[in-house]
């Protein structure tokens, strides 16, 4: 008796039939739930992570949240061992590298980019029921752990920085003439911008963050923000587009827990609070020398002005044992310190 067998060497299937995407799916909630209870899995994280697969691009968020709850409440009622097996047998021979990712994935551990020891019996295990090679698994973890480092970097590369002193008159000035703004930062806080083509950031060592991305609207988004009306165009683009690939894909559990159309900002701006379970861009120093990041919160508005939509952000950390307050209260506050720094903006 093995401590998976509950997993691997059940001769059950589920019911129901899965389609191939559905199956990389279940593995991931499978690998989630072997070592935990069904209600300690978050759907929309785990569904975050696989959005970022290929093999679901042409799924919206939405429709992968619906797929790993049904996949969660298959677990629950008929067990993790007939999901997988059900799985196997749906997964597709171009799927099964996926599925084995899908996998690591649930596996990893993000803060150290390791699979746990404690893991690692499952994963041999998954790997000899995907009928995998070792050199074809090896590869995937690589690529898997080599990924998260890339979105760690938080966008940026070292030589997008520059420090403050370099602006004499303490005003930024985008290169595309769209903008301009006083720098929020202060050099002897160890303030720095951070600049890439259709971003800048503004940091400290004290943990603020306000960034300004910007794009210059094609006439195709024109035509769709026509067809859609500026609520549902904003929100898509924040919620649905731009939340996803810039946080989701780089905090793990992170979820939008209050979002508002604003009506009288710029004829209508979408705003949105996200979740950061340890995804601050600023660590804390723990006892035994390792740094965890902090908590956070990342408010976001995106509005159009001129030819041009803008998102912009911010961040509230909370040092170690910090509560938030009441969401309302958290998403007023946090809405307020972005619009007090947009009413900085001038925009040309």
């Amino acid at each position: 008796m093995t401590k998976y067998d509950k997993v691997f060497n059940s001769q059950k299937t589920i019911a129901e039939t899965l389609t191939p995407e559905e199956a990389v799916a279940a593995i991931a909630v499978v690998t989630a739930i072997a070592d935990a209870a069904a209600e300690e899995i978050d759907p929309e994280g785990l569904a975050g992570i696989l959005w970022e697969f290929e093999v679901f691009e042409e799924y919206s968020e939405d429709e992968i949240i619906a797929i790993v709850d049904k996949l969660i409440d298959i677990a629950e009622n008929e067990g993790i061992g007939p999901l997988f097996n059900t799985a196997n047998e749906s997964l597709t021979e171009e799927l099964v590298l996926d599925g084995f990712a899908a996998g690591v994935v649930a596996l990893l551990d993000e803060e150290e980019l390791i699979i746990p020891k404690n893991k690692q019996p499952f994963l041999e295990q998954l790997k000899s029921a995907l009928e995998l090679e070792d050199e074809e698994a090896d590869e995937i973890v690589k690529e898997i752990i080599s990924a998260f480092q890339a979105a760690e970097e938080e966008y940026f590369d070292d030589d997008d920085v520059v420090t403050v002193e370099e602006y004499t008159d303490n005003i930024y000035e985008s290169p595309l003439g769209n903008f301009s703004v006083p720098i929020p930062v202060d050099p002897e806080q160890g303030g720095k911008i951070q600049t890439q083509e259709g971003v800048v950031g503004f940091s400290d060592d004290f943990g603020t963050l306000l960034r300004i991305d910007y794009y210059s609207i094609p006439p195709e988004q024109l035509e769709e923000l026509e067809a859609q009306g500026q609520a549902e165009y904003l929100q898509n683009i924040l919620v649905e587009k731009y939340v996803p690939q810039a946080i989701f894909a780089n905090v793990a559990n992170a979820q939008v827990k209050y979002s508002e159309y604003i009506e009288d900002i710029f004829a209508g701006a979408y705003y949105a609070l996200v979740d950061m379970p340890k995804g601050s861009t600023i660590s804390q120093q723990e006892n035994n020398g390792t740094s965890t990041r902090l908590n956070a919160y990342r408010g976001l508005i995106a509005f159009i002005n001129g030819e041009f939509l803008y998102i912009v952000s911010t961040q509230r950390n909370f040092l170690d044992g910090e509560v938030p307050g009441e969401i309302d209260e958290e998403a007023e506050y946090i809405k307020d310190n972005i619009l007090s720094f947009v009413e900085t903006i001038e925009f040309s």
